[in-house]
């Protein structure tokens, strides 16, 4: 529990002290006029108290990913919390607070259509296509996994409640009126609730753990790794040896609570509805921060379930798939009741990122091709996304999953070297954008070189590609910096 502990501390800290000056380099003004009040349209464009919108961005970027991603991760030991404080402060807060500030600043606009204004229509082009691609295996993956936690719940059992496409169906339905319906029909009267629920189970859960699982591994002394250089480090971390490598494997799998590439495109729903740019630090990078804090939670809860490490998690995996594990989970440390209401929380986080997915992606073709807001064209837009989306979710969950990953890194890389562009602009500190970049491009590269749905080379070229798309990265960078001052 140490290092859990100096972890949640952390994030506090950041919060506190890192996230002012990263604040200061997005020159934000407090006396600038919003585009939820230069805008307001009464649909997408509507005014929000600041708090809500806090709650409203926590539960949108939160869904299931926070859940399920350290939940695998967790077999990687206690390495897992180091990647989700160090990346949340460094990458996903600075990378949400930025997507957010880049849209108040223009118009609330969506994310391809920022890249076109800073980038050019090259760059546009592809952010539409990793934007698009990302919310819509987002929307799928976010039908599939509620669908399959609420059938799988006991109460449910041999009745016709049981039946996962029947959920999938009202999940769908719902995402139909959500996707349509104004923002303050539903989301700004029901969201905030859902997010106050995520901080309850979150707190039950932890204080659940505290109680149930008190000796949980930590990081040894850092001198037994030389004393045991021959374990490769996993008797260091305590983490699984039958696990998969860390690198790029542990970045890719705990992607949201550390940065995620998803979140960008929720970030101008919100950056609609901001009254003012003061409040983007407290709404976009403090809701990242508090996923990151969710993250760690069920990342504990992983390693206190699954003492049997990768061998046991997999085929719990294979035997019900992500809803299984949340059921043992809850189950296990908040008895029966307690863990048929934490699955019914978990299941409704996902259906409101699923909703705000099919929302966002709407919102992206509008402004790509400048088509008006009238009922008649959200209905155009919406019905036939729905549709192949309920196709979608016939393929294997695996296979949509690792497709979400993928395409989720690519574009938290792309919206950083967008905040890059923006900060040189500025004549600002870019460095905090430009870092995370660079390490974002190297892990992605290696990644898409070296997985089944890449290139498939050696897991042995993991290292030298990343090290050596980073270099490159980094003096393409200091080249482009030194050449504009």
């Amino acid at each position: 529990m140490i290092i859990f502990t100096l972890c949640i501390l952390v994030l506090i800290l950041a919060y506190k002290f890192y996230s002012p000056f990263v604040e200061k380099q997005a020159c934000i003004d407090h006396n600038a006029e919003t585009p939820a009040i230069r805008l307001e349209d009464g649909v997408d464009y509507v005014k929000v108290k600041p708090f809500n919108a806090f709650l409203i961005q926590f539960l949108n970027i939160a869904g299931v990913g926070p859940i399920f991603g350290p939940i695998l991760g967790a077999v990687y030991g206690p390495i897992a919390f180091v990647w989700i404080v160090l990346g949340n402060i460094i990458g996903g807060a600075v990378h949400d607070y930025f997507s957010g500030v880049l849209s108040l600043k223009e118009g609330g606009k969506s994310l391809p259509e920022i890249a076109g204004a800073y980038l050019g229509k090259h760059f546009k082009a592809l952010m539409l296509l990793f934007t698009a691609m990302l919310l819509f295996f987002v929307g799928v993956v976010f039908i599939m996994s509620p669908a399959g936690l609420i059938s799988n719940l006991d109460v449910f059992k041999d009745t016709f409640l049981s039946s996962n496409q029947l959920w999938v169906l009202i999940i769908l339905i719902y995402y139909f009126l959500a996707t349509l319906l104004p923002i303050d029909k539903i989301i700004t009267k029901l969201y905030p609730a859902f997010g106050l629920l995520m901080v309850v189970m979150t707190v039950s859960m932890l204080v659940a753990l505290f109680i149930s699982a008190p000796m949980l591994p930590e990081i040894k002394n850092v001198f037994a790794y030389f004393d045991h250089a021959q374990h490769m480090g996993h008797e260091l971390l305590n983490r699984d040896p039958s696990a998969p490598p860390v690198w790029p494997l542990l970045f890719v799998t705990i992607t949201c609570g550390a940065i995620s590439g998803f979140h960008s495109t929720q970030s101008p729903i919100i950056a609609r509805c901001l009254t003012n740019e003061k409040y983007a630090r407290p709404v976009f990078y403090g809701a990242m921060l508090s996923e990151g804090v969710v993250a760690a939670v069920w990342a504990l809860a992983g390693m206190a379930a699954f003492p049997g490490g990768y061998v046991e998690l997999k085929a719990l995996i294979a035997q019900g798939g992500p809803g299984l594990v949340v059921n043992k989970i809850s189950s296990t440390y908040l008895g029966s009741f307690g863990g048929i209401m934490a699955i019914l929380a978990v299941a409704i986080f996902p259906i409101t990122s699923g909703d705000t997915a099919f929302r966002a992606l709407r919102l992206t073709i509008v402004d790509a091709f400048k088509i008006p807001q009238s009922m008649r064209n959200r209905l155009l837009i919406s019905m036939p996304l729905l549709v192949i989306a309920y196709f979608m979710t016939k393929i294997d969950f695996s296979l949509i999953w690792r497709y979400f990953a993928f395409s989720n890194m690519l574009l938290s890389t792309s919206v950083m070297w967008l905040a890059t562009k923006y900060l040189f602009d500025k004549k600002t500190f870019h460095w905090i954008v430009s870092i995370p970049a660079i390490a974002g491009t190297a892990l992605t590269v290696a990644y898409i070189m070296t997985s089944e749905i890449g290139l498939g080379l050696p897991a042995t070229a993991n290292n030298p590609i990343g090290i050596g798309t980073g270099v490159v990265c980094l003096g393409l960078v200091t080249y482009w910096h030194k050449k504009r001052y």
